[in-house]
């Protein structure tokens, strides 16, 4: 945390929307990446940020800094994200195209030389998609933070309110699962 931060959230934790708007205009961004990459879905994703950064501005009194504030941002928009998919009923939905900035899969398909090599790549691609979109929400959710946020498992387990072995598993099932669907093409 820079100490430009926890400025803005000691001002912002006062009352201060300024100050929290810098932390919205700081975090925003990552937040809505994991919100679109867990639902699947951008319109449902920015619900889950509308409510994550409501949630947040409400709770900002909460925060006592064991944990960085974007892992604690992160958790909730988790939270929220996994509230708008309860209450519409999605458990398994298609991932977001486009805005692949951070995107591993994105970058093999980018850096892949040829036609032939680039074709392969996105087929790998959307047959990646399609898997994670078959997966329980707490498995993708679980792989989205750990493989595509980097994430800690402590922090996963926490945003889950899992504890770290099932985690684990979580993550592990998922991965086997994207073993066995990318099989074939090796």
């Amino acid at each position: 945390m820079t100490d430009d931060e926890a400025r803005w959230i000691a001002r912002a934790g006062e009352g201060d929307a300024v100050a929290f708007r810098r932390l919205v205009e700081a975090h925003a961004g990552a937040l809505y990446r994991v919100c679109a990459r867990v639902t699947g879905d951008k319109a449902i994703a920015e619900d889950a940020v509308q409510e994550a950064l409501l949630n947040a501005w409400r709770h900002l009194k909460d925060f006592d800094g064991r944990a960085a504030f974007s892992t604690w941002l992160h958790r909730i928009g988790v939270n929220a994200a996994l509230e708008q998919l309860r209450r519409r009923g999605r458990g398994g939905v298609a991932l977001p195209e486009g805005d692949d900035d951070d995107d591993p899969v994105a970058a093999v398909v980018e850096t892949a030389a040829g036609p032939e090599r680039h074709a392969r790549s996105a087929e790998i691609r959307r047959d990646v998609e399609e898997e994670l979109a078959r997966m329980s929400v707490l498995e993708r959710t679980a792989f989205v933070l750990r493989h595509h946020e980097g994430q800690s498992l402590e922090d996963i387990s926490a945003a889950l309110s899992l504890n770290v072995g099932a985690c684990k598993q979580a993550i592990f099932r998922a991965v086997r699962k994207l073993r066995f669907a990318l099989e074939p093409l090796g």
